[in-house]
């Protein structure tokens, strides 16, 4: 069995096509997936399918990329996070490669996600992209290793994988793993210990080869877990048991393991 830990469910796009989705997600033994919120205007509309499905579970928090909000407090994330259905704080984080200029609101938005994240003692969902300084920085200051989280859609190096690591955070992978040019992160998922490991979509985006270039969905995640498999030299069963293990253990979900 495999789970999604990061997909876009509620994007127009997929919506519209949900049906579909979880009937390809059934056929390919995808049995969970995390919907993951980016902003809150449209945070409903995550929740919504979680409590619409037993097998899907939601997010609540604002994306980095989403500049012309209106910044979310700690105790408005803590509020939407107590749904039972909600599981995490995210996503959240530092993105410098779409923005530039005068970028603290961005580091006080992530710090208010941590702080909210440790208020509900859930975990953070933490999207880094040319900011992996920061990010850990922030994270240490705000002690976000008091709730931990996963490191999404990772594309960095080996050294910002331990640090995170170290700070309770598992390491998930997407599609990328899967691209050709993707030596460094293939290398990567090599040495991550398999007890830190979560393997994701980020549907609609960064569909997997042989998808690649095309929509992506939850059932894909599939063909992530067969590329670090192939990477690692282990069967393709070892690799969904351990990231379905890790999915439930870090989103304090083990109940829900006989559901699966």
């Amino acid at each position: 069995m495999f789970i999604d830990s990061h997909c876009h469910l509620d994007f127009p796009d997929l919506a519209n096509e949900l049906d579909h989705l979880l009937q390809n997600m059934r056929d390919n033994q995808v049995t969970h997936a995390l919907c993951v919120s980016v902003n809150l205007p449209d945070f409903p509309r995550v929740r919504a399918l979680a409590e619409a499905h037993n097998n899907l579970f939601a997010s609540v928090g604002v994306h980095p990329d989403y500049e012309d909000e209106i910044e979310p407090t700690a105790a408005q994330l803590a509020a939407l996070a107590g749904h039972e259905k909600v599981i995490a704080i995210g996503e959240t984080g530092l993105d410098y490669f779409r923005l530039q200029g005068d970028l603290e609101w961005q580091r006080e938005r992530f710090r208010q996600h941590i702080r909210a994240a440790i208020a509900v003692n859930k975990p953070l969902v933490i999207h880094t992209r040319s900011a992996a300084e920061d990010t850990l920085r922030i994270m240490r200051e705000e002690g976000a290793e008091q709730v931990g989280g996963v490191m999404h859609c990772f594309t960095e190096s080996w050294e910002v994988a331990q640090q995170a690591m170290a700070m309770n955070f598992y390491i998930s992978f997407s599609g990328i793993v899967t691209f050709k040019n993707a030596v460094t992160l293939k290398e990567v998922a090599r040495q991550i210990p398999l007890d830190r490991m979560l393997i994701e979509t980020d549907s609609p985006y960064l569909a997997p080869v042989p998808f690649r270039g095309k929509q992506n969905q939850p059932a894909f995640v599939r063909h992530v877990a067969e590329e670090i498999a192939r990477l690692r030299s282990v069967a393709l069963e070892e690799i969904g048991v351990a990231t379905t293990h890790n999915f439930f253990n870090l989103f304090r979900l083990k109940g829900e393991v006989n559901r699966a």
